[in-house]
C-alpha cells in the first residue's frame, strides 16, 4: 500500500480525476489476456511525456515500480504489475497527431487503437499493414512494445518495419527522441529498433512516427481445404516459390476447423485436415492472375476445394472463419495456453505433428492455427485451470514443445513477446552471454530497476 505522500504527489502530477486507488478500479488493470492477476497500488492516466517523466523520477526517488499499459491485450503478461507499484495507462494519449500524405508518414500517440488508425489512413488512400488479430482494441503503443505482427506480415513485415522514430521517456525520467522522419538515417546507434519489442522495460513510448504505404488497388480472398496437412504445407511452399507473395497466408488445423465449423457453419467436408486462407493484393489485373495461379497450385497439391470470394460479403464470411477461432476454441476447454512458435515454412508439418504427439503423450487437447506464410503457428493447449493435474501436464508439454520447435530451427515467440509467461524458457533459445548482454542494457538504462520489473529475464 502506498503512503499518503506518494498518492498526493501522483495526484499533483496527473490531477485528481486521473488517478485510481480504489480496489474495484485497480482490479480492472490487474490482468491481461493471460488472465493472470497482480494488483497495482495505483493507476494513473497521464496526458503527455512530461507527466510520465515526473512519475518515473518520483519512482526512482521513492523506490516503487512503474508498469506501462496499453489495452491489456497481450498474451505474455508484459503489462502486469507483478511487483505492484503504479500502472501508467496510456489510454488518454490517443491522438493521431498528423497524417502526411506527401511523405507517407504519420505521427501518433501510443493510445491510438490500431484498427482506428488503419481506417483513418485508408480514408486518405494510404495503408498501414501491421494487423494483429486484436486490432479493434489493441493500441499502437502496445504493438510497438511487443513488435506485433499479424496475418499480413508474410508480405509486409511487422511493426518494427514501420516505426521510423519515437519519443521515449527513459526509466530515469529523461525524454529522448530516436530515429527520424526520413526513410534513411544512420546517426548513432539504432535506439528505435532497440525500443521496439522491448516490452516496456527500457522506456515508455509517448509518440510514434510511422511509415505508410499506398493503399493497394485491389484484393482477392480465397479459401483452400485439404485432407492432408502435408499437402497444405506443400501448397504454401509452391505459392511462395512461384514468386507470388500473398498479403495473407493463414493456416488452421483439424481441431481448429472443427470448432469454427460448429461456430459459424462453414459447411466443409468431414475429412478436412487443414485449411488455408489466402489473400493477394495489388494492381487489379495482377491480383486476378495471381488468384487463379494460387487456385491451380492448391488443386495441383490435392486441395479438395478452393473458394474465391466474389464480393465483400463473401470476403467477410471467409475472414469470419479466421476471426472466430479464439472464441470457438472455448468449446474444447475453458482455458488455453497460447504459444506463438515459428518454424521455417517447410517444417510446419513436422511442427504440427510433433505438437500433436506431445499433446497426446500428456493427454491434452490441442488446436493449432496461424500465419503459415511466415511459419508462425499459434499452438493452443486447451485446459481447465481448476484441474491442477492437467495444468501441471500442460506445463511439461509446453517445455517439450519448445524443445521440438528449437530443434526444427525455430523460435519460441514470433509476436507475443516473453513477458512473464515465457520467461522461464528464454535460456532454451538464448545463450547466457546473450542474456547477460541484454541485462546490461537494462541496467544502464534502468539502474534502479523501476520500469516494468520482473519481465523477460528470470531473476538470478
Amino acid at each position: 500500500m502506498f503512503s499518503k505522500s506518494i498518492i498526493k504527489e501522483l495526484t499533483h502530477i496527473v490531477g485528481k480525476d486521473n488517478i485510481r486507488i480504489d480496489k474495484e478500479d485497480l482490479i480492472c488493470y490487474s490482468y491481461d489476456a493471460t488472465n493472470q492477476k497482480f494488483l497495482p497500488d495505483a493507476v494513473v492516466f497521464p496526458q503527455n511525456a512530461s507527466e510520465i517523466s515526473l512519475i518515473l523520477r518520483m519512482a526512482n526517488n521513492e523506490g516503487f515500480s512503474v508498469v506501462p499499459r496499453g489495452a491489456g491485450s497481450g498474451f505474455s503478461g508484459g503489462s502486469l504489475p507483478v511487483e505492484g507499484g503504479v500502472v501508467v495507462s496510456l489510454e488518454r494519449m490517443n491522438k493521431i497527431l498528423r497524417i502526411d500524405t506527401d511523405n507517407l508518414i504519420a505521427e501518433v500517440e501510443p493510445g491510438v487503437v490500431t484498427g482506428e488508425f488503419q481506417w483513418a489512413v485508408e480514408d486518405l488512400g494510404l495503408f498501414y499493414p501491421p494487423d494483429p488479430s486484436s486490432l479493434k482494441f489493441c493500441t499502437i503503443g502496445g504493438n510497438v512494445a511487443e513488435c506485433a505482427g499479424g496475418p499480413r506480415a508474410v508480405k509486409y513485415g511487422v511493426t518494427k518495419d514501420y516505426v521510423l522514430g519515437l519519443e521515449i521517456v527513459l526509466p530515469t525520467g529523461e525524454i529522448i527522441n530516436t530515429g527520424a522522419q526520413t526513410l534513411k538515417g544512420v546517426v548513432g546507434y539504432d535506439l528505435t529498433r532497440l525500443m521496439v519489442g522491448s516490452e516496456g522495460t527500457l522506456g515508455i513510448v509517448t509518440k510514434i512516427i510511422l511509415k505508410l504505404l499506398p493503399l493497394p488497388e485491389a484484393t482477392k480472398t480465397m479459401l483452400a481445404v485439404f485432407s492432408d496437412m502435408r499437402d497444405a504445407a506443400a501448397a504454401v511452399s509452391r505459392i511462395i516459390s512461384s514468386k507470388i507473395i500473398p498479403s495473407t497466408l493463414e493456416f488452421m488445423d483439424k481441431n481448429s476447423i472443427s470448432c469454427v465449423d460448429d461456430y459459424v457453419s462453414m459447411g466443409l467436408p468431414a475429412d478436412v485436415e487443414a485449411l488455408l486462407l489466402i489473400e493477394v493484393d495489388g494492381v487489379k489485373e495482377l491480383v486476378e492472375n495471381q488468384a487463379e495461379t494460387i487456385k491451380k497450385i492448391c488443386l495441383d497439391n490435392r486441395a479438395k476445394e478452393v473458394r474465391i470470394a466474389g464480393d465483400k460479403k463473401e470476403v467477410k464470411k471467409l475472414w469470419q472463419i479466421r476471426r472466430a477461432i479464439s472464441p470457438a476454441l472455448a468449446k474444447l476447454k475453458p482455458n488455453k495456453i497460447n504459444e506463438d512458435i515459428v518454424v521455417p515454412r517447410s517444417k510446419i508439418p513436422d511442427a504440427i505433428i510433433g505438437v500433436r504427439e506431445i499433446a497426446k503423450k500428456y493427454n491434452l487437447t490441442n488446436a493449432n492455427f496461424g500465419h503459415a506464410g511466415d511459419g508462425n503457428i499459434h499452438v493452443n493447449i486447451m485446459i481447465d485451470k481448476s484441474d491442477k493435474a492437467e495444468s501441471e501436464r500442460a506445463e511439461k508439454a509446453v517445455k517439450e514443445i519448445f524443445e521440438l520447435i528449437l530443434g526444427l530451427g525455430g523460435t519460441i515467440s514470433g509476436e507475443h513477446g516473453i513477458g512473464i509467461s515465457k520467461m522461464p524458457y528464454i535460456g532454451m533459445e538464448l545463450s547466457q552471454s546473450a542474456i547477460d548482454a541484454m541485462k546490461k542494457i537494462k541496467q544502464v538504462l534502468d539502474p534502479k530497476g523501476v520500469l516494468n520489473p520482473g519481465k523477460i529475464f528470470p531473476r538470478s
